[in-house]
């Protein structure tokens, strides 16, 4: 079985503009797991990337306490929160064999998106080194739109 033609950041940039995403409809996804968030806060968490990287360590207590596990005293003494964001570090999960070999393929095999692929640096505002100003304006405005009235914000 062969593999999906790969595609320039131009055709896919256009593409997510669009609604097209390879996981499907990105901006309704986003849109409705923010909103069920606010409805359900004690089912359903939402965390934005820069909130997980500005203060991995917060986020991870917040998440064991959503998930119904909070870390003990003793394991917040003894560093198993050290631990466990080292663990799900960009790092760590970057380094995993998985992600950097095989792919998935979308799109009825037209697409096929290289786990590596989904790594790049980690690093919070680097899409300036992929993308032009023209690129990021429209982004802005483009997610100004979709989340209008919806309290989301970036």
């Amino acid at each position: 079985m062969g593999k999906g033609a790969p595609i320039t950041l131009d055709d896919a940039f256009s593409m997510f503009c669009e609604g097209f995403s390879p996981f499907g409809p990105f901006w309704d996804h986003y849109l409705r797991y923010w909103k069920e968030s606010l409805a359900r806060p004690q089912e359903v968490m939402f965390l934005k990337y820069e909130e997980i990287v500005s203060d991995p360590f917060m986020v991870g207590r917040k998440l064991a306490s959503f998930l119904d596990v909070p870390f003990t005293e003793e394991e917040e003494k003894s560093g198993v929160v050290d631990q466990v964001v080292s663990f799900c570090s960009f790092e760590s999960l970057h380094n995993l064999d998985v992600n950097k070999t095989d792919g998935v393929e979308r799109a009825g095999g037209k697409i096929f998106i290289q786990h590596s692929s989904l790594f790049r640096k980690g690093k919070v505002g680097d899409w300036v080194n992929h993308m032009s100003n023209e690129m990021g304006e429209k982004m802005d405005r483009l997610v100004e739109d979709k989340f209008k009235g919806s309290g989301l914000e970036f």
